[in-house]
């Protein structure tokens, strides 16, 4: 799967685990930046993630911050992009499940590592349950026309 990623300095140590992660997993990784922990503006490296997503330029996109909130509000701006801010195992699950989320929000200053990879691993596992979920996306769908 061809994985969109981007951060802010908060989120960097994060993203750096997270490629690492999936590309040992065999995903191909395309990486919107930051480079560094130096203090920069998120929504400039979250923005393009979700662009990419929702352009179909990549299948799925990870974004990251401190809190994963500013992050998580950037990418659901981008019509199309259905962003779940993730912080716990029912979130990455229900987030694929029952919102069809094709991006996730993680906050690097809220949760250990080892739970945001394992989050993101459940949330590349689990399908979207379709069924009566899919007239809801239809009308998140409907507010980014």
């Amino acid at each position: 799967m061809l994985i969109g990623i981007g951060s802010d300095h908060a989120g960097f140590t994060y993203k750096t685990a997270i490629i690492a992660m999936l590309k040992e997993a065999g995903h191909e990784v395309r990486d919107f930046g930051t480079d560094s922990e130096v203090s920069c503006d998120y929504p400039v490296f979250i923005r393009p993630v979700a662009e990419a997503v929702a352009s179909g330029a990549v299948e799925r996109g990870i974004v990251l911050g401190g809190s994963g909130n500013g992050e998580a509000m950037t990418a659901n701006r981008v019509p199309h992009c259905r962003c779940a801010l993730v912080f716990s195992e029912d979130t990455a699950r229900w987030g694929r499940l029952h919102n069809d989320a094709n991006c996730i929000s993680i906050g690097e200053r809220t949760i250990p590592l080892e739970l945001a990879l394992r989050l993101v691993q459940i949330w590349l596992d689990t399908p979207f349950e379709g069924g009566r979920h899919v007239h809801r996306i239809a009308l998140i769908e409907d507010l980014s026309a």
